[in-house]
């Protein structure tokens, strides 16, 4: 860490281990097995002649268990591209929608939308200042989860003190939900860069201009306007906080139990995390109800739908307004179609392509490293999604020294063997003893991923968006891998800040 008079650098990723023994999987154990057992049949039959059969074998089992494909395992990609093609021969790839989505009995018209996004539904809750928000509830994983949106000023164009201090803050923020057992087990900060034609501005300039205003000035504004708006970025920012009620049950209980109960619970965590929020300059605009919701979702699946909405949230806040409503009815905000495909997701009218973050700068990197992945762009959207989970301090321990153990036995293991110890892997041990050291001294640990996705409305655009991200993320640091084969679940996470998570840690042996 820097002095407050020099900008700070950061470093120190570790990345998580997963193989169920070594960088292995259980099916690629399964694999390592079955091919050392096949080799040593023939010595056992005392039958060379058999040898020309197994050991071929044995060796397709050995790069089936070893060999990597598009970033994964080659058993993990058989088994991805084995599932994609039995959905796509079942057409479970494929939404439908629209105008066929069923009605409850109440005549309500409730929110049909694909994927692992069918199981969410929205619910209402007082949010303790007179106003209501929206709860996004996961019955599966009972989670709930409440989406902010937040002003965040840039970190770019301020003091190198204040932007240590809001680094600062955001670093306290995190680590005061790295408690033992928390509530809270999942924090995502979500970001959109999306093109505006300003058709918003447009609107509200229409309507306040004066009729007694010289016909020069408003043909001059009107050029002013058709010319800058195409060339107008809109950046958007929201801070999803998730409560796992099964952590809270007593707390839940206590607050009149089941969904009311867990709601009551999540808004009082909220308010306790206002003091921390602002201290690392985060101001919450808002709160969303369900209505604002249900329009995140409908303009990520459909960004056409983004010039109604603005013109239409434009309006209602006009005094004596009696129109449509600001929002969305959540009955509509999912797609009337979509399609998952192998390397891309398709919806209404646009197409995404997700990756995620799988290697973080290897350097000391400053606060604004992030910012090459969302610069303007007139041809796509882009999103990006940090996802923290935090760890409680027990557990954080546990995996830290696990951790610390089996890169040591490895290094042990080098050294019998006479192999010499690369540079990348002292690194590796050294940033792992220094976030062990970070831990014991008061810091916190969380998970963390980075999941970015891009959207065009022109197919032709897609592989040029694509590349100009892969660019700017190389000028981040950054390595990105495509999500082969889950274009769907990526997209829920990188390009709607609902709260949706990492999967479960495997744990290795």
């Amino acid at each position: 860490m820097a002095s407050q008079s020099q900008p700070a650098t950061y470093g120190g990723w570790q990345s998580e281990r997963v193989g169920f023994i070594g960088n292995l999987s259980g099916p690629g154990f399964v694999l390592m097995a079955a091919a050392t057992v096949i080799a040593l049949m023939p010595v056992y039959a005392h039958s060379w002649r058999s040898a020309f059969i197994a050991l071929p074998t044995a060796a397709v089992l050995l790069l089936l268990a070893f060999g990597r494909v598009l970033g994964l395992s080659a058993d993990q990609w058989i088994v991805l591209y084995v599932r994609h093609q039995i959905a796509v021969a079942t057409s479970k790839n494929v939404f439908v929608s629209g105008l066929f989505a069923p009605r409850t009995k109440g005549g309500e018209q409730p929110m049909d939308l694909p994927g692992r996004l069918a199981r969410l539904r929205i619910l209402e809750a007082p949010d303790g200042l007179g106003a209501t928000m929206g709860i996004v509830h996961n019955p599966i994983e009972n989670t709930y989860t409440a989406i902010a949106r937040v002003n965040a000023p840039g970190l770019a164009l301020i003091d190198t003190e204040k932007q240590n201090g809001r680094v600062a803050g955001w670093a306290a923020f995190l680590r005061s939900q790295c408690a033992e057992d928390g509530a809270i087990t999942r924090i995502s900060v979500h970001q959109r860069s999306l093109p505006d034609d300003g058709a918003a501005l447009r609107s509200w300039t229409s309507r306040h201009i004066s009729g007694e205003a010289p016909a020069a000035s408003v043909q001059v504004l009107d050029e002013l306007m058709e010319g800058a708006g195409p060339a107008v970025t809109a950046r958007e920012t929201y801070l999803s906080i998730t409560l796992n009620s099964g952590r809270a049950r007593l707390a839940v209980r206590g607050a009149g139990g089941g969904q009311t109960g867990a709601a009551a619970v999540l808004v009082r965590e909220l308010a306790a995390m206002q003091g921390t929020l602002s201290s690392a300059g985060l101001h919450v605009t808002k709160w969303l109800d369900p209505r604002d919701v249900a329009a995140i979702i409908r303009r990520a699946f459909d960004p056409e739908a983004q010039l109604a909405l603005a013109a239409s949230n434009a309006a209602g806040k006009e005094p004596g307004w009696t129109g449509v409503e600001p929002g969305l009815d959540p009955g509509l905000a999912g797609p009337a179609a979509a399609e998952a495909g192998w390397g891309l997701y398709r919806h209404d009218g646009a197409w995404t392509v997700s990756y995620q973050v799988r290697g973080w700068p290897q350097s000391e990197v400053y606060a604004t490293f992030l910012q090459p992945l969302l610069r303007p762009r007139a041809n796509a959207r882009r999103s990006l999604s940090l996802v923290y989970e935090p760890v409680g301090p027990s557990k954080a321990r546990s995996d830290l020294a696990r951790e610390r153990t089996r890169r040591d036995a490895a290094r042990q293991l080098r050294a019998k063997t006479g192999r010499v110890e690369s540079e990348d892997e002292r690194r590796e041990a050294e940033a792992a003893r220094a976030q062990d050291v970070a831990r014991a001294s008061g810091h916190g640990v969380v998970r963390l991923t980075a999941v970015l996705a891009v959207t065009v409305t022109d197919y032709e655009q897609l592989e040029t968006a694509c590349a100009e991200l892969q660019a700017d993320a190389s000028q981040a640091g950054l390595y990105l891998r495509r999500a082969w084969g889950a274009q769907d679940d990526a997209f829920t996470i990188a390009a709607l800040p609902l709260g949706l998570g990492l999967p479960e840690r495997r744990v290795g042996i």
